[in-house]
């Protein structure tokens, strides 16, 4: 956590020495899990890292995921809300100021672990559903076959898989 905290200094000092002006620091997170190596909370000032691509990644991490979600804030800060996420404003950010590639994605691997539940309609092959579609299922939403158009319902299967 020292080096990242580092870094994200690093980069908001560089931000302050180019345009002259102070930027409130972020409160980090590092308890992001999934797809998405960090996530930038605009009106919160907030970041949030994904701690095992960290881990796995640490090099390319600090060089690359940290100031990509800081140049989010920053974007924001400068240019107002109204700007699109990686439009001309961030990367203008990534590679005026940071001298890094404006890249929407990182290409860590990502281990994806999880329950499939399995849901049927008037088709012959089941489909597929992730935990949290699943629960918006039980909450009341309905999905129809994009085949057949009939209404999902769920088997009471699920399966594990990694």
């Amino acid at each position: 956590m020292d080096k990242l905290m580092a870094r994200l200094e690093h980069c908001y000092q560089l931000a302050e020495t180019r345009f002259n002006r102070r930027f409130p620091r972020p409160r980090v997170d590092i308890d992001l899990r999934g797809q998405r190596a960090g996530v930038a909370y605009l009106g919160r000032n907030l970041l949030r890292f994904n701690g095992q691509m960290y881990r796995d990644h640490s090099e390319d991490f600090l060089q690359q995921t940290v100031p990509h979600e800081v140049a989010h804030l920053l974007a924001d800060q400068l240019f107002g809300a109204r700007i699109r996420p990686h439009g001309p404003e961030w990367q203008s950010i990534m590679t005026g100021l940071f001298q890094l590639p404006a890249q929407r994605c990182h290409d860590y691997p990502v281990k994806r672990r999880g329950t499939r539940y399995y849901y049927r309609c008037g088709c012959p092959a089941e489909v597929h559903f992730t935990p949290q579609r699943h629960a918006w299922v039980q909450r009341g939403r309905q999905y129809q076959c994009r085949r057949c158009g009939h209404l999902l319902h769920f088997t009471g299967q699920q399966a594990f898989h990694s």
